[in-house]
């Protein structure tokens, strides 16, 4: 058996139409391409799904990829049905027959019919029973009184599947009788116009490019039943994935199948196995070793060409899950978000007043008679408000029957049984239409968006429960050099303690990512690879400061170069030294400058975009404010100057020294001032363009 690169799973359904709306008990395809999961998809009918088959088979042969569909009925009948059907045991003879009787339209089909048909041609009552239509159908009893038609009730599979309905019943929760006397005759027209690219699992070799397969969702219930919402839906998807994510030998195993009649259930006895691949935290492939790789020739990189590099090379690196809203606030969407209701989902009141219909008024002031009770927030009311008459209403209560207007309680003179107002009132008047602020099935929040508290709400609303998310960024920190000791133990002559860690720390916490402190490393090779093992073993990112030139000292770039995965980036930046960019272990690495103004700048500028863009936020550019310039400054041409800066009384104004040895100057600034890369003159009052701190941390 070849590699499949594709795998499919169908969930199937008998029933007529179910409608444009996503819903349960419908049919449903999901796919898993090179390891990559598709949203699934919804089809309404057996006809769509049918041309959504062809389409997919069709994509995958013109791509030459292998293609594997499960299928969630039965392939086969219990033995001896296929020879009193046709007169030959050969499954495929069943399927023929089968294509050639039911008739089949979306809004209904023959299935009952040609069950009862079939019972015609065995001896006794049955095999088959349920019928679904008001009719009677000869031969097809509604109740299970059949008897004496020679057929097992199960197959060999069935047998030792748990719960596992027999193909004979017809109709009724969990039945899948139906299925397969409208299934088969698909596979059987996908058989014909794909002929010779097609195999049938386990009537015949796999040994095509296409191969179908009878698998059963219910297989990985355990993963599935906690998802809720749609679970047909998820069922394809984890399937679909799960047969993917398999070993090639596991899966050659699962397929050494000899049911020649029959058929079988693949996976049967393999469900642990399966429920495992299936684990909803889904973890990209590592980034390639060469993601850091400047063009040759480059020498000094522009800091929007270093930018325009990164974005291009990098991916995102965490997995996927689901989170309940109480614990979505900060995490990265994964998938859009649909609203699974209105908001708000009825018409309703925006005041309290008095409700009616505005078509009931007449010329000129109104006297309208009051009906009993009234509408409230969550208790409507119970009837429909007669023409010509009012209800009193209270601000968010739905709109009863018979009303679409509603007047101020303040604009009304209420009398016994009655109220009087002046006339002007417009048709509508101070309510709210349903749907009017989210229609349902309307698209909510789009995937990269990091979740606010007013996202939290919105999702409430709309009836939304949990949220696909990115697994949260786990960026790991160490600080480099014999020279480091930690704030307040006593420092050596020539020590100076570690200011690097805790900022960068904080800054990684302060994007919304977890942070993990592995210390200060000494000028020790040794000690520094087993810190970089212990990082890429529980990171996804690990930022490093010092050590990132091409010194005697300079471990951390000797490393990377030692792993045949560095880059050196001399960015035309400052304050800024060269940027060492490399992977160990399959992990990022983005070796700071050990100065700390350096080391910040260097982390908001490249660490900041990049690290975003790792989690699933995608990548974005701070946003900057121009304003007027509350200095002078001359700068030479050759590199891109980032000042230390706030705003006071409307002007940037910038730290009194630019040595990047002053780390006083980066808590004095709220943000920085960004100078371009040519020549420039600033006087007082120039505009100049100012990014906030902020702006690094929300954008």
């Amino acid at each position: 058996m070849n590699r499949f690169d594709t795998f499919a799973m169908l969930d199937w359904s008998g029933g007529n139409d179910t409608g444009a709306r996503p819903c349960r008990d419908a049919i449903w395809l999901g796919v898993t391409r090179d390891g990559v999961d598709e949203a699934p998809m919804y089809l309404r009918n057996r006809a769509e799904a049918e041309a959504a088959l062809v389409a997919l088979i069709a994509a995958e042969l013109a791509a030459g990829r292998r293609l594997l569909i499960g299928v969630d009925f039965p392939f086969g009948f219990p033995a001896g049905f296929a020879r009193g059907l046709t007169g030959c045991d050969n499954p495929f003879a069943v399927w023929d027959w089968l294509e050639t009787v039911i008739e089949d339209a979306p809004g209904g089909n023959n299935r009952f019919d040609v069950a009862g048909e079939i019972n015609g041609r065995f001896p006794g009552v049955g095999p088959f029973w349920f019928n679904g239509l008001k009719r009677e159908i000869a031969g097809l009893p509604r109740k299970d009184t059949r008897a004496g038609h020679g057929m097992t009730e199960r197959r060999a599979a069935e047998a030792r599947a748990p719960g596992a309905f027999t193909c004979w019943q017809m109709g009724g929760a969990g039945a899948v009788g139906g299925q397969v006397l409208t299934g088969l005759p698909v596979l059987n027209r996908l058989r014909r116009r794909f002929y010779g690219q097609v195999s049938v699992w386990p009537f015949e070799v796999l040994d095509k490019p296409v191969a179908l397969v009878e698998i059963w969702p219910g297989l990985i219930n355990a993963a599935v039943k906690p998802l809720g919402e749609i679970r047909d839906a998820h069922q394809v998807r984890l399937m679909a994935r799960a047969l993917a994510r398999l070993p090639q030998e596991q899966l050659a195993e699962m397929l050494a199948v000899d049911a020649p009649e029959e058929g079988w259930i693949l996976g049967l006895g393999y469900e642990a196995a399966l429920i495992a691949a299936c684990d909803d935290v889904l973890k990209p492939p590592p980034l390639r070793n060469d993601c850091f790789a400047l063009p040759a020739g480059v020498d000094w990189t522009p800091v929007d060409d270093a930018l325009a590099l990164l974005q291009d090379r990098l991916r995102p690196v965490v997995g996927q899950t689901r989170a309940p809203l109480a614990q979505a606030l900060g995490r990265v969407l994964a998938a859009p978000v649909t609203a699974l209701r209105a908001n708000p989902p009825e018409a309703n009141t925006a005041v309290d007043g008095y409700g009616f219909a505005h078509a009931s008024l007449t010329a000129g002031d109104q006297t309208l008679p009051l009906v009993e009770g009234r509408a409230a927030a969550g208790v409507p009311y119970p009837g429909s408000v007669p023409s010509g008459h009012a209800v009193r209403v209270l601000t968010g209560a739905a709109l009863p029957e018979g009303v679409d207007t509603v007047i101020l309680q303040e604009d009304v003179t209420l009398g016994a049984g009655r109220i009087a107002f002046r006339a002007g009132l417009k048709p509508g008047a101070n309510t709210r239409r349903a749907g009017e602020d989210v229609a349902a099935d309307a698209p909510v929040l789009a995937p990269g968006r990091v979740i606010s508290p007013a996202d939290l709400a919105l999702c409430a609303a709309v009836g939304v429960a949990d949220l696909p998310v990115h697994e949260q960024l786990r960026v790991a920190v160490i600080s480099t050099g014999d020279e480091l000791v930690e704030a307040g133990h006593p420092a050596r002559p020539g020590q100076i303690y570690d200011a690097n860690r805790p900022m960068l720390l904080g800054l990684v916490g302060q994007m919304g990512y977890a942070p993990l402190d592995l210390g200060r490393i000494a000028d020790d090779r040794a000690a520094l690879r087993v810190a970089l093992d212990r990082a890429a073993e529980n990171s996804d990112a690990i930022l490093t400061s010092g050590g990132a030139s091409s010194g005697d000292e300079d471990h951390v770039s000797a490393l990377l170069n030692e792993a045949g995965a560095m880059a050196e980036w001399r960015i035309a930046l400052k304050p800024g030294r060269p940027l060492a960019l490399g992977l160990w272990r399959g992990v990022p690495v983005f070796g700071l400058p050990g100065n700390p103004v350096a080391a910040l700048v260097c982390a908001l500028i490249f660490a900041r975009p990049a690290l975003r863009l790792l989690s699933g936020a995608g990548w974005s550019v701070p946003q900057g404010f121009h304003v007027p310039a509350g200095f002078e400054k001359r700068k030479k041409p050759g590199r891109r100057e980032y000042l230390r800066a706030r705003i006071r009384e409307g002007r940037a104004e910038v730290f009194a020294s630019e040595g990047s040895g002053r780390i006083s100057g980066l808590s004095w600034a709220e943000g920085l001032v960004e100078l371009p890369d040519g020549a420039v003159t600033i006087q007082p009052g120039d505009p100049v363009r100012y990014i906030p701190y902020a702006s690094f941390l929300s954008a």
